[in-house]
C-alpha cells in the first residue's frame, strides 16, 4: 500500500470520527433536551394547573379530566391516550419522531406521579396558575418540538390531518382544543375552563419565542435603482451581507436589481431609516423568518 493510500485511508478514518462524534454529540442535546422540556411539562400540570383545576389542550387536557373523573394518576392517561397517536406517528411521520415523543411522553408521565404530592406554588389562585403554568409548560413544549419531537397526540393528527385538507395543523388543533375546554367547563366549571384557555394562549406564545426566539429574524427584499449605495449602508451600518438578485418589471419589461438580506426585528426600523435616506421611492417587501442558519457573516452593531 503507498503512502498516498495510508494518508488517504487515514483521513478518511478521521473525517468518519469526527462525523461519530459530531452525531453523538447533537444526539445527545437532543435527549438532554427533550428530558428538560418534558421535566418543565410535568412541573407545569403537578404545581400550578392540575391543583387549580386548569387544564391544557389535546390530549393532555383529556388525560388531565379522566384523572380528575377516575381519581387515578395522571401519568397513566397521559402514556396510554398519546400511545395510539405515537403508534401512528412512527407509521406516518418517521421513527426519529415517534422515538423522541415517545422518550417526551415517558419522562413527563415519570415527572407527574414523582410530583403529584408536592404542594402547588399558587393553591386558590387559578390565574397565577394559569399564567405561569402556561409560561413553563410552553417553554418546556416548545423545547421538546426543536428537538424533533412532541408532547401530544393532537398534534400528530393535525399533522395528518392538514395534509389531506385546506386547514392548517394550528388551525386543526385549535377546532379539537374547542371541544377539550368546553368538557373542561362540565368537570372543573366554566370560570377553570376559561382559565385554561389562559393557560393555552401563553403557552402557545411561549413555544412560538422558544421555537423562534426572542430576536424573531425577517426577510427583506428592496427594489432600488441605487441598489449599491442601499447594499453598501446595510452592510456598514447594519452589519449583514446582502444578495443582489437580477429581477424583470412584470409591466414595464426592465432589467431590475433586487437586494435580498434578512434582518432581526429590532433592526426594521433602521433598515426602513437607511432606505429612506437613499431612496423614498424604493419597493420594500418585509416577511417573516422561523429559523435562519448558515452564513458566514458576523453581525456588528447598529449606527
Amino acid at each position: 500500500m503507498s503512502n498516498v493510500t495510508v494518508k488517504e485511508l487515514t483521513a478518511k478514518q478521521a473525517d468518519r470520527g469526527v462525523k461519530s462524534s459530531v452525531f453523538t454529540l447533537k444526539l445527545l442535546q437532543r435527549i438532554v433536551m427533550i428530558l428538560i422540556g418534558a421535566a418543565l411539562m410535568a412541573v407545569s400540570l403537578e404545581v400550578f394547573l392540575v391543583p387549580n383545576g386548569v387544564i391544557d389542550g389535546g390530549i393532555t387536557g383529556i388525560s388531565i379530566m379522566v384523572s380528575e373523573l377516575t381519581h387515578l394518576p395522571l401519568g397513566v392517561f397521559l402514556t396510554l391516550l398519546n400511545l395510539p397517536f405515537l403508534i401512528l406517528g412512527y407509521k406516518q411521520i418517521g421513527k426519529t419522531f415517534a422515538l423522541s415523543t415517545l422518550l417526551g411522553i415517558v419522562v413527563m408521565s415519570i415527572g407527574t406521579s414523582l410530583l403529584h404530592h408536592v404542594p402547588a406554588l399558587t393553591p386558590g389562585e387559578p390565574l397565577l396558575g394559569a399564567v405561569f403554568g402556561g409560561l413553563i409548560l410552553g417553554v418546556g413544549v416548545g423545547l421538546v418540538i426543536r428537538s424533533g419531537g412532541s408532547l401530544d397526540g393532537t398534534e400528530i393528527v393535525a399533522i395528518l390531518l392538514s395534509e389531506k385538507s385546506p386547514l392548517s395543523v394550528g388551525q386543526i388543533v385549535l377546532f379539537i382544543n374547542v371541544f377539550i375546554f368546553a368538557g373542561a367547563g362540565f368537570v372543573f366549571g366554566w370560570p377553570n375552563a376559561l382559565y385554561s384557555m389562559i393557560a393555552y394562549y401563553i403557552a402557545m406564545k411561549m413555544i412560538d419565542i422558544v421555537n423562534e426566539g426572542l430576536d424573531q429574524s425577517k426577510s427583506v427584499w428592496i427594489i432600488s435603482e441605487k441598489y449599491r449605495d442601499i447594499g453598501s449602508a446595510l452592510t456598514d451600518r447594519l452589519g449583514r451581507g446582502v444578495t443582489f438578485l437580477d429581477g424583470e418589471g412584470g409591466f414595464s419589461g426592465d432589467e431590475k436589481k433586487i437586494i435580498f438580506v434578512v434582518i432581526t426585528r429590532l433592526e426594521e426600523a433602521k433598515l426602513k431609516t437607511i432606505v429612506e435616506d437613499w431612496d423614498p421611492q424604493a419597493f420594500v417587501a418585509i416577511g417573516n423568518i422561523h429559523d435562519v442558519k448558515g452564513g458566514r457573516f458576523k453581525k456588528k452593531g447598529i449606527h
